[in-house]
C-alpha cells in the first residue's frame, strides 16, 4: 500500500481544521509537527473506514496528552451513536469536552465562527456522504496611518474603519472611508469532495471556488469502474472543475493500482491545466493567487 487513508488539516489563521480521519492520521499529524492543542473541529465526510477509522485513536491520544478545550467531530447521526459508544466504553473521561454534530449532506452550513463557514457539499457515493466547503469571511481593511493621524482619527474608532465606516469629525465633516483604509487582503474558499462520481449537483456547490479537492481514483480506462463503485477518474474530476471555474484543482484518493500517479495528473492536466497532485506530507498554499 503506497498511501495513508484519507486525511486532510486546514490551518486557518493557526486554528487547525480535520477532514476526515482514516488509520494512520495522529502519525501522520505528529510527523508534520502539528499541535493537537490547536485542533479543534473533525469533519467526517462519509462513513467508509479509509475515512474514520483513525478517530478514536486520535481522540484517545489527545486525551492521553492531556488536551484541554474542546473537540467537536461534525458526522452523520449513524457515525455520533458508534463514536460515542467507543469514546464511552473505551475512553470515557477525556480533559477536553468532546462534541458531536450530528450533519446532513444538504443541511447547508455546519459550523461558523468570526473568520470562516463551513458547508456541506451533497456528494454521489454508495453510502450518504458530504464534501465540506471552507469559505472565509470578508477579512478588515487596512488602516493607512497617515491618513487616520491627519484626521485625528480616535483610537476607539480604528475597529469600525476596518468594518468600513466613514468617519465624521467633530465639526461634521465625512471623511470616506477610502481615503483612510487599504482595501482588505482577499478572501479565499476550499471545497474538499471525496468521495463521489462525477456529479454536477457537485459542479454548482463548487462554482468559483479558489481550490478544489477532488477524489481521482481511476484513470479513464477505468472509468466504467468508478460509476460502479461510486468514484470519478482525473479527467471526470478535472471536468468538474473546469465547468465549476475554480482556479485551482488538487487531486487525490488514488487506487492502489497506480504505482505512478503522473498518468492521472496528465489526463487531468489535459482538461484542467492547473491540476497538482497531492502526496503525504504535502503542503499547499491556498493563499496563493
Amino acid at each position: 500500500m503506497r498511501h495513508f487513508p484519507s486525511c486532510q488539516v486546514l490551518n486557518i489563521r493557526d486554528n487547525l481544521y480535520m477532514v476526515d480521519c482514516g488509520e494512520g492520521a495522529q502519525v501522520q499529524f505528529r510527523r508534520m509537527r502539528l499541535k493537537f492543542s490547536r485542533l479543534n473541529h473533525i469533519f467526517i465526510s462519509h462513513l467508509h473506514g479509509d475515512h474514520c477509522f483513525g478517530l478514536p485513536g486520535l481522540l484517545s491520544t489527545m486525551a492521553l496528552h492531556g488536551i484541554t478545550g474542546s473537540v467537536t467531530v461534525h458526522t452523520f447521526q449513524e457515525g455520533v451513536e458508534q463514536f460515542k459508544r467507543f469514546m464511552d466504553f473505551f475512553c470515557p473521561v477525556t480533559p477536553f469536552e468532546l462534541r458531536f454534530n450530528a450533519i446532513l449532506p444538504e443541511q447547508g452550513i455546519v459550523y461558523e465562527d468570526n473568520g470562516i463557514t463551513v458547508s456541506t457539499i451533497p456528494l454521489s457515493h454508495r453510502v450518504p456522504a458530504t464534501g465540506f466547503l471552507f469559505a472565509e469571511k470578508q477579512k478588515l481593511r487596512h488602516i493607512v496611518p497617515e491618513a487616520v493621524s491627519r484626521w485625528c482619527v480616535p483610537h476607539h474608532f480604528m475597529n469600525s474603519l476596518r468594518q468600513g465606516a466613514d468617519f465624521v469629525t467633530p465639526e461634521g465633516l465625512t471623511i470616506p472611508n477610502a481615503e483612510l483604509t487599504k482595501a482588505p487582503d482577499p478572501s479565499h474558499s476550499y471545497a474538499y469532495c471525496s468521495d463521489t462520481s462525477y456529479s454536477k449537483r457537485v459542479i454548482k456547490a463548487v462554482e468559483g471556488v479558489d481550490w478544489l479537492y477532488h477524489e481521482s481514483t481511476y484513470a479513464e480506462d477505468n472509468a466504467p469502474l468508478a460509476r460502479k463503485r461510486g468514484h470519478s477518474t482525473a479527467r471526470e474530476a478535472a471536468t468538474v472543475a473546469h465547468e465549476a471555474g475554480v482556479r485551482h484543482l488538487i487531486l487525490g484518493h488514488y487506487s492502489k493500482r497506480y504505482h505512478d500517479n503522473s498518468i492521472l495528473l496528465k489526463e487531468a492536466q489535459d482538461i484542467f491545466p492547473n491540476t497538482m497532485l497531492s502526496d503525504e506530507g504535502r503542503i499547499f498554499d491556498l493563499n496563493k493567487e
